[in-house]
């Protein structure tokens, strides 16, 4: 089973199961799981993903939990192209991981400078008016430029 248009998502497939429009299913093997094929009136469609993939039950029994949920109780299975060995044992996504890293370090950095600005108003020594830095930084500056000035002479 490859990416195809002809799908059908879980949202319309709930509806024809509602309306009875649904006359069969079949769950087709392959490696790596299980896809289903949907069948009513004279259409067969695939189950698709929320991203418009092929949707791969990689456990029969979710599967089965899942149609019966929606209300599908009967089906065919063909498991002539089911392969256990290629299964994958282990499911890594490395951008999925990365993205995740990176909302985690984002988070804590956004609870951090939350911490350091409510410290910051929370603090109870008495503000320096603008004014008053001002005219302190105008008498140092002053202060070294009169240095540079004699050093330099």
């Amino acid at each position: 089973m490859a990416i195809t248009a002809d799908t059908i998502d879980h949202v319309t497939l709930e509806r024809l199961v509602e309306a009875g429009a649904v006359r069969g299913a079949n769950i087709v093997g392959q490696p790596g799981g299980w896809g289903v094929v949907i069948q009513y009136g004279m259409t067969e469609r695939v189950l698709a993903a929320k991203r418009g993939a092929i949707r791969i039950f990689r456990k029969f029994e979710t599967l089965v939990a899942y149609l019966k949920g929606i209300g599908i109780a009967k089906y065919q299975v063909d498991a002539s192209h089911f392969d256990p060995v290629a299964l994958k044992t282990e499911r890594k996504r490395t951008d999925a991981a990365e993205r995740m890293k990176n909302a985690h370090e984002a988070a804590a950095y956004k609870g951090w400078l939350t911490q350091q600005v409510q410290e910051a108003i929370d603090d109870p020594r008495p503000s320096v008016p603008h004014s008053e830095v001002a005219a302190e930084w105008a008498t140092e500056r002053a202060a070294l430029l009169k240095q540079a000035e004699s050093m330099g002479s």
